[in-house]
């Protein structure tokens, strides 16, 4: 138990950091739903969507393969510098391509269309992409020295500026060009109100401000390419690339599909729904983030313990058990979080209102997904990172197929449904591979149990009562007490070690 104690408070510290950056950056939706109308924040949610895949390319999985590595090699430096020494390479790459056919890039993008307004975008997702690649591998380096507070810093650096710049460039500006006449010869000339591209320039600031920020991490690397080690830690990521690039697919290609397989603005207005009403389910996505970066590095630096199974078990089973108690606690509770995105006006709001179905359903896929990532832990311990490609490229076909079935048909509801069957058959087949080649003692019917359960009260209170506040929440702390019942022993264990 002081085991699980560790690792709770190394998950809380990267935990809280990542809580309070993502909702700070939760604040400037109500910011954007107010000032974009849903076919605009379509395009916002589109050219995001493809950031999120390019970024899995460029990191390489080299941040796994960093902490892997680690573990078995003593010359930490060397490591080091070769994990860097590929993202750097793979950076600079794509930075070259990306700038000498940004026009061809952005035509495409733009449904053949020339647009200058897209020419700029793209050059400035590739400039704050290669910067927040280019940063993986000292944050992942802070994380493996336990250096989690100049982590937390630097991640809650970027937020702030983030936030900032929005707020500078979407209410400060127009304020002053209505309140303080005086500034208008300064700023009218190059200012241009209800511009998408000011939330794109903040992004680029605030990445490369932490790049900057890093610099004395990033003055400690010595690039020392080292042949024979480079082919063992390909051998080792390139897997691990595929496979964040088929997850990526799974919980992102819906979002790219959408204004391609829905014509005309519907579906650029049906992807802005989409992307607004996913904000909701960001508490749970955060939740999962947190977890992540306190997991991973615990679960090499711990592989070699007698009782790491048992441990990896009890993982998963206090994981579930938090993860199914948010995803109720926001879904009784979806009358009051609409209202982030409620939209300028009324015939705004009902656009984005008319997604929130859709939110319980996006939540269970982060409790399937957070699943997905505990079970990934056996074949990144036995080297078996193939079987990362397998599982995810599985559930990329899938999602691929049936997106393109049900989309024109369904829309983002059959998109999201797309996911939710994605992510359980990759959840089945890890767990399955994972059992014959690194049994892990999970105890799946008490798991499944609480999963379902939840599921049930927040069906509950959309189908049935109508997601009437008090009702939800009254079901939410029966079943809270319910579960501090069951695991009452354990939790007080937990506390007396």
């Amino acid at each position: 138990m002081s085991v699980l104690r560790k690792f709770a408070g190394q998950t809380a510290i990267y935990g809280l950091s990542t809580i309070i950056a993502r909702l700070i950056n939760f604040l400037l939706t109500p910011l954007f739903v107010r000032q974009f109308p849903t076919a605009v924040y379509g395009i916002f949610t589109y050219l995001y969507g493809w950031a999120a895949m390019i970024q899995a390319v460029l990191a390489f999985g080299m941040e796994t393969t960093f902490f892997r590595f680690l573990q078995k090699h003593e010359d930490k430096g060397r490591v080091l510098s070769n994990s860097f020494f590929v993202v750097l390479i793979i950076s600079a790459l794509f930075l070259c391509a990306v700038f000498s056919s940004a026009t061809d890039i952005a035509t495409w993008l733009n449904n053949g269309q020339y647009d200058g307004d897209y020419v700029m975008y793209v050059r400035f997702f590739a400039l704050f992409l290669v910067a927040d690649a280019l940063a993986v591998i000292p944050f992942a380096q802070l994380r493996a020295e336990g250096r989690a507070m100049r982590f937390a810093w630097l991640k809650l650096t970027n937020v702030v500026t983030l936030v900032a710049l929005n707020l500078f460039f979407i209410v400060c500006i127009p304020w002053l060009l209505t309140h303080v006449p005086q500034t208008i010869p300064y700023i009218e000339g190059w200012y241009r109100p209800g511009w998408l591209g000011y939330v794109f320039i903040a992004n680029l600031s605030a990445s490369l401000l932490v790049l900057l920020l890093l610099l004395p991490e990033l003055m400690k690397i010595r690039l020392r390419p080292d042949r024979a080690l480079l082919r063992e830690m390909f051998a080792y990521s390139f897997p691990i690339l595929i496979a964040n690039i088929s997850f990526i697919i799974n919980e992102y290609l819906d979002k790219l599909m959408i204004p391609k397989l829905i014509p005309g603005e519907q579906g650029i207005s049906d992807n802005g729904i989409y992307g607004a009403v996913s904000k909701i389910a960001v508490f749970l996505s955060i939740a999962i983030q947190a977890f992540r970066l306190g997991a991973e590095p615990f679960f090499f630096s711990y592989a070699k313990n007698e009782n790491a199974r048992r441990v990896y078990a009890l993982i998963m089973d206090y994981f579930i058990i938090a993860m199914v108690l948010v995803m109720v606690g926001i879904s009784v509770n979806i009358e009051w979080l609409k209202y982030f995105i409620e939209g300028k006006d009324a015939e705004q709001q009902a656009l984005y209102w008319s997604g929130l179905h859709i939110v319980p359903i996006l939540l269970l896929n982060y409790v399937l997904l957070g699943i997905y990532m505990n079970l990934s832990v056996w074949y990144k311990l036995t080297d078996q990172t193939r079987f990362g490609l397998y599982i995810s490229g599985i559930g990329a076909i899938v999602t691929l197929v049936l997106n393109v079935i049900l989309i024109p048909r369904y829309s983002y509801v059959g998109a999201v449904w797309v996911t939710t069957l994605a992510y359980g058959i990759m959840v089945m087949l890890s767990y399955l591979w994972g059992q014959q080649r690194y049994p892990i003692p999970y105890r799946v019917g008490k798991n499944l149990t609480y999963i379902l359960i939840g599921a049930g009260v927040c069906w509950l209170m959309f189908d049935v009562f109508d997601r009437h506040v008090v009702i939800g929440n009254l079901l939410f702390v029966v079943f809270a007490g319910m579960t501090f019942f069951l695991e009452r022993k354990a939790l007080f264990a937990l506390l007396k070690k």
